[in-house]
């Protein structure tokens, strides 16, 4: 007697690797690649290549490959990624955040009666595509955004000096992130553009 298989979709895309990939199992690979990339496991430009692959698979299949050497766990401590938000905040102080730092895909930049300077330029990035919420009020902040990356200005400003390099980089669009800038700056100073190797901002 011949048994047929049971109809119907298999739990959580078991043996379906042609299943249409959502936005949850992108976002797993990025988490993944994030955590690949601060461990030295992948370089910059690997990490570019595959999160730019991840973003754009249509199929469970085509995710698999990205992430096949790599440990597929959470950050030691098992806290995941915060792949949705973060925070970084200058209240009458002086902060500097720069280095290799996990990002969020919504990432909130506020200085308040202070000074803010953010580097992403070895940040990593959870998606191709994040929103910077910038707030300024009575202070100072200082962007350097991934030379590479495609600038959306969405912001504004009330009686304040406010200077954001937008479109695409210098040679078109390419596999960079997609930097959409949101927020207002209320009498205070802002300022948010690309820096190479060379990159250096004054505070005269």
């Amino acid at each position: 007697m011949t048994i047929s298989p049971p109809s119907g979709p298999a739990p959580d895309g078991e043996n379906r690797p042609s299943l249409r990939a959502s936005d949850a199992d992108r976002d797993r690979v990025a988490a993944v690649l994030g955590q690949a990339l601060a461990e030295g496991r992948l370089t910059t430009a690997e990490h570019a290549e595959r999160l730019d692959a991840a973003y754009t698979a249509r199929t469970v299949a085509e995710l698999a490959p990205l992430t096949a050497d790599l440990p597929d766990q959470a950050p030691a401590g098992g806290v995941a990624l915060p792949v949705e938000r973060q925070k970084v905040d200058a209240r009458f102080s002086k902060v500097i955040r720069d280095g290799r730092w996990v990002a969020g895909r919504h990432t909130v930049l506020q200085a308040m009666f202070g000074a803010l300077v953010v580097d992403l330029s070895e940040a990593v990035l959870p998606g191709r595509e994040i929103t910077l919420e910038l707030r300024a009020f009575c202070g100072k902040l200082i962007l350097r955004l991934p030379p590479d990356a495609q600038v959306i200005d969405d912001g504004g400003a009330i009686f304040s000096k406010r200077r954001v390099s937008t479109g695409a980089p210098e040679g078109g669009a390419g596999t960079g992130p997609v930097i959409r800038i949101v927020g207002n700056a209320r009498f205070a100073k802002v300022v948010a553009t690309r820096g190479g190797a060379g990159w250096r901002y004054g505070w005269s």
